[in-house]
């Protein structure tokens, strides 16, 4: 697909911006009121150390403004955006690849790019199609360039805007855009799906590419690799193989030359940098096909991995596999945070990696040492002909698991007699769920698998209080029935991308085991979560979110609240969205006890909160909830 530069200019706003910027001498070091990269941070903490609003005040929180997303001509859907604040300016990103700069006491629009396309043509209606555009990632720029909002899109394209007027970098690539869909990743596939779905990264005058691969293919496709461009150019400067070449470290746990065009071990998610260390963190995907791996013998690094490598040369400086042979999706969703911890007097500098299982590893982020014992523990195979089955799974012994790993009958729901009863019937339709403990593979048969293929955790991640020295994050109680059924050659079920030798053998149905929107297992159905660092231990675990109709005094928790996560600031107060009730709510981070909250209109769904000082004094908190920006501030 061929893009053209396209901007719409407001005339007035456009010379205040010029203005603003005419100001500044020096390329600029950012502020504590900014929040210049999608976790706040290039660690992704996700913490502000803006203290205006703290425990005592934020219940008098009231709308500062709002801005509508939606644009004619475009599709409307729900954004998944969290937004940048970078020197006075707020830039936002949409699906559809439509970015605007705001100013962000007023939500006056400074300029608005959107990249043109027939985007309600049959072929842009494909769910990945237009991206969700989740983030954006700015660069300060040099002598020669201006200072740069980067973003990728799910046509396989790397753009790069002028940060002050929102037109493509001439420079970048060709006319401000870098086509991802080289030969050397599509693997002989080249019509085969190959985009991006979560912001890029940027360190120096690098910016770091990962990329979705379309789920629905067998295990051949596009590589998973990851990459990293010159800012100034837009040219290659590194690949990292994903999955290993020969002679590369991890290409034997691929059998029988099964790395061979494998699509998959892929960051679909953030990445996390060190910058005084200049070290990349890359929170790696499972290999393809996600529920099953006969055509994929193998541990398969390096799939469901964190890998720490050079950001200037993309040399391996460590790795940990969380999944082996991974057959549930788990992925490595969750972008990690770096933080340090105190031990013995010592501040080892340390990070939090997770999939979307409910478990947390923490490793010395310079060594890979794990900072709390790790054990392979034995887990059950399955009986799937010709299927590689891992005999064993890291567990790390601290933190403890804070969500549901296992499953028998007297865990089923007790909310209601008619509930129960219900979901009685539908688990003996699968002979009580035939969940035999942690990593109970898929079968034909059908099985009970926690955590579902939709987490668990999420890209949405979670926050760090250095203060506290707190992980939290929003976990969601999900499970389904996990069942493989062999497509044979009926061409409607293979799959709809790909060429025929690229599409799945088995089709994975999930039964979701709910009643009436209601799970079948025991409440909270999903959690908020802070872990002591320095401990190891659950400081507290609270309920996340409310359901209608649940018995007064239950606290259930709203069902698949694991999207959106928290963000933590200096006053001691912790902002979230996502749950499935439509509220945003307040906690006091130290405890979890919930300060307040507000009805959104549309659902906060995949978009994390900012905070930031504006020009006038004020502190402003900013979620994106279904196609609007939502503002707060004190009265």
């Amino acid at each position: 697909m061929i893009i053209s530069p396209t901007t719409r200019h407001r005339t007035a706003r456009r010379a205040l911006w010029f203005l603003m910027l005419a100001s500044l001498a020096a390329p600029p070091v950012h502020a504590q009121d900014d929040w210049p990269s999608w976790g706040g941070d290039l660690g992704n903490q996700r913490h502000s150390p803006l203290a205006q609003i703290d425990t005592s005040n934020v219940s008098t929180l009231v709308p500062a403004w709002r801005y509508e997303m939606t644009k004619p001509g475009v599709p409307s859907r729900p954004a998944q955006s969290t937004p940048l604040m970078v020197d006075g300016v707020l830039y936002l990103s949409f699906p559809y690849y439509r970015v605007v700069a705001l100013q962000p006491e007023t939500g006056d629009v400074l300029w608005d790019y959107t990249a043109p396309g027939d985007w309600n043509s049959p072929e842009h209606q494909v769910h990945w199609t237009g991206g969700s555009m989740r983030g954006l990632a700015y660069w300060e720029g040099d002598d020669v360039t201006a200072p740069q909002i980067v973003f990728g899109t799910e046509e396989g394209e790397l753009i790069s805007l002028n940060a002050q007027t929102g037109i493509p970098n001439g420079r970048f690539g060709n006319d401000g855009y870098v086509d991802l869909k080289t030969d050397d990743v599509m693997n002989g596939f080249p019509n085969m799906h190959y985009g991006i779905s979560s912001g890029v990264a940027v360190y120096k005058h690098l910016v770091f590419t990962g990329v979705h691969n379309a789920d629905e293919t067998g295990s051949k496709g596009p590589a998973g690799d990851v990459r990293a461009w010159n800012l100034r150019t837009g040219e290659l400067v590194w690949t990292f193989h994903t999955v290993p070449h020969p002679g590369e470290v991890g290409n034997e746990t691929w059998l029988d030359d099964s790395w061979r065009n494998t699509s998959g071990a892929n960051t679909w998610t953030f990445f996390t940098i060190d910058q005084e260390r200049g070290i990349l963190y890359m929170p790696l995907g499972s290999a393809h096909n996600d529920f099953y791996g006969t055509d994929r013998p193998g541990d398969n690094l390096f799939s469901d991995s964190i890998v720490a490598v050079d950001a200037l040369t993309g040399e391996r400086k460590w790795h940990f596999q969380a999944v082996h042979h991974d057959l549930w999706d788990l992925d490595m969703p969750v972008p990690p945070i770096l933080f340090d911890v105190e031990r013995d007097g010592e501040s080892i500098p340390a990070v939090g990696v997770m999939t979307k299982y409910p478990v947390l590893f923490i490793f010395n982020r310079v060594t890979g040492e794990p900072l709390y014992d790790i054990e392979e523990r034995p887990v059950p195979a399955g009986n799937l002909p010709g299927e590689y089955y891992s005999p064993t799974q890291p567990f790390p012994v601290k933190p403890p698991p804070f969500g549901r790993i296992r499953f028998t009958m007297d865990d089923i729901a007790t909310v209601t007699p008619e509930h129960t009863a219900a979901c009685r019937e539908r688990l003996m339709a699968y002979d009580g769920g035939r969940n035999r403990g942690p990593f109970t593979p898929p079968s034909v048969e059908g099985a009970l698998v926690f955590p579902s293929t939709g987490g668990g955790t999420e890209f949405t991640g979670g926050t760090f209080d250095p203060t506290l020295g707190y992980y939290i994050i929003n976990y969601a109680d999900t499970g389904h029935i996990s069942t493989l059924d062999e497509v044979g050659d009926d061409p409607d079920r293979r799959g709809y991308v790909g060429p025929p030798e690229s599409r799945r053998r088995y089709w994975h149905v999930v039964d979701r085991l709910t009643v009436d929107g209601w799970p079948c297992w025991q409440p909270p159905w999903s959690s908020l979560v802070a872990v002591d660092v320095n401990t190891g231990e659950i400081a507290w675990k609270i309920p996340f979110g409310t359901v209608e109709g649940a018995p007064p005094g239950l606290q259930t928790g709203a069902p698949n609240s694991q999207k959106g996560g928290p963000t933590s600031t200096a006053g001691g107060v912790l902002f979230i969205g996502g749950a499935t009730d439509r509220r945003f709510r307040a906690y006091e981070t130290k405890t979890g006890r919930e300060l307040w909250s507000v009805e959104t209109e549309q659902l906060i769904s995949g978009a994390n909160p900012i905070i930031y000082m504006g020009q006038d004094g004020k502190q402003y908190v900013a979620v994106a909830a279904g196609t609007t920006l939502l503002t707060y501030t004190l009265p």
